[in-house]
């Protein structure tokens, strides 16, 4: 057959695939296995079929495999929306023919701005980090400038700065819904758990917390608040009971920063004796298994966890498809659930 008249349906008829797998795997759509898009240009160059420069280049076949790489300080354990996260995100990326590698950050890693001992820069496609709020750290990623999605990320990330697509769930509006709620239904003294520079999750709910107070006309008394540095918070098991000693008069209501730090200091405060609702009101933020446990049930904030990894991993494949388009930040929304924890809002 004359060089000249091989057609991409003579390649697609001498390997019994369709004209339009064929194209697709000519033209290096994103979807097509890399065995079907090796073999595709194999046979075309064998029937020296050359409308496509590229294949006259060996260096230009597909890599054996397509790599992501999850970058994270603590893996998510599953009562961390993260672990639901991450099983949403790999489903979506294997079924585009990408590989998940995961690479835990270490203390030291982040001291000294160094990269983890088996993550290869040459043969990663596009980085997602997850709990990795290091400001510096995340600036030392960027610069690897690899398509590169934070899944939250630093508190102190200026965004037109940051050379990166940041995904959040929906914090501000959901933690400023569940304070009015509390407003509305009488309560007057509020107090804030959580480090609000931790993430830019927390510092969002810190803000929503405040804007209802702010309009309610409610003066916040730092003193009945705890918004120690977020390693306190995991430091011993009886930190809790301590920071709550020191609060010489409780508020009426606490907003926790999240489930977690809800169901401590909802322990703490059973172990002072106070009464959950009656003597207190507390909400937390993710909507954990341990908030369905926990008695009375805590009022928390839905997260859409694996829809959150389908579309972070969306937008991490356009970005390796579309590297010059603008960066984004989105929110996923989330959903206030009202239970038992502040029975007035049920």
């Amino acid at each position: 057959m004359a060089r000249d008249r091989v057609t991409i349906q003579d390649i697609a008829d001498a390997l019994g695939i369709s004209r339009n797998t064929a194209s697709k795997a000519l033209n290096g759509t994103i979807g097509i296995p890399d065995e079907t898009r090796n073999k595709v240009i194999k046979q075309a160059r064998e029937m020296k079929y050359k409308q496509f420069s590229f294949m006259e280049d060996e260096s230009k076949l597909s890599k054996s495999s397509r790599n992501i790489a999850l970058l994270t300080e603590n893996l998510p354990n599953t009562s961390h929306f993260g672990s639901t996260l991450i099983s949403g995100l790999e489903k979506c990326i294997s079924d585009e023919g990408y590989n998940l590698s995961i690479h835990i950050i270490r203390d030291i890693d982040q001291q000294s701005l160094s990269l983890p001992n088996n993550f290869d820069v040459s043969n990663v496609d596009g980085i997602i980090c997850i709990e990795l709020f290091n400001l510096e750290y995340s600036k030392l990623i960027t610069s690897l400038e690899l398509p590169t999605i934070f899944i939250d990320c630093s508190a102190h990330v200026c965004y037109p700065e940051f050379q990166a697509d940041v995904l959040l769930m929906e914090n501000e509006h959901s933690t400023y819904l569940l304070t009015r709620k509390l407003i509305d239904g009488g309560y007057k003294t509020f107090g804030f758990v959580g480090d609000f520079n931790h993430c830019r999750s927390f510092n969002e709910r810190w803000v929503g917390f405040n804007r209802a107070l702010t309009e309610a006309g409610i003066q916040l008394d730092l003193s009945q608040c705890v918004l120690d540095e977020d390693r306190y918070f995991f430091s011993t098991p009886g930190w809790a009971d301590e920071r709550l000693q020191g609060i010489t008069q409780l508020p009426s209501a606490f907003i926790c920063a999240n489930d977690f730090i809800a169901v401590s200091f909802m322990k703490a405060l059973k172990n002072q004796n106070h009464s959950i609702p009656g003597d207190i009101v507390v909400c937390g933020f993710d909507n954990s298994p341990e908030s369905k446990i926990i008695e009375p049930h805590l009022t928390t904030v839905h997260i859409y966890s694996n829809e959150m990894g389908g579309t972070a991993a969306q937008m991490l494949l356009s970005r390796i498809s579309h590297p010059e388009q603008p960066y984004q930040v989105s929110h996923i929304y989330t959903t206030p659930i009202f239970r038992d924890s502040t029975p007035d809002m049920i």
